[in-house]
């Protein structure tokens, strides 16, 4: 399994809109046959701080992942929330083996 973490720093009066639309695309991503998590994090000591995990099944996931309309709406819609550009990480999973959960 591949797992990123998308790391999103947003405008603090966007903070609740960001929070309902990412609520929302992860909702749809997890009805992604590629997608077996999708979590939106925010941190404790830094409201404007949110972290987006996102497991995909395989490699080719996160393109597939990227023309979904939901995905389009997402990004379009909290480009202007954000304070920075976003940024991402990657990593293999380790545990849980890939069980198919």
């Amino acid at each position: 399994m591949l797992v990123v973490h998308v790391h999103v720093r947003v405008k603090p009066e966007y903070i609740d809109e960001f929070k309902a639309a990412s609520i929302v695309n992860a909702v749809e991503s997890t009805t992604e046959p590629g997608i077996a998590r999708f979590d939106v994090v925010q941190r404790l000591d830094d409201p404007t701080r949110f972290v987006l995990v996102e497991v995909y099944r395989d490699e080719k996931a996160p393109s597939a992942h990227k023309e979904t309309a939901h995905y389009l709406t997402w990004r379009d819609s909290v480009s202007i929330m954000m304070a920075e550009p976003r940024t991402s990480s990657r990593f293999c999973s380790l545990f849980p083996p890939d069980t198919g959960w």
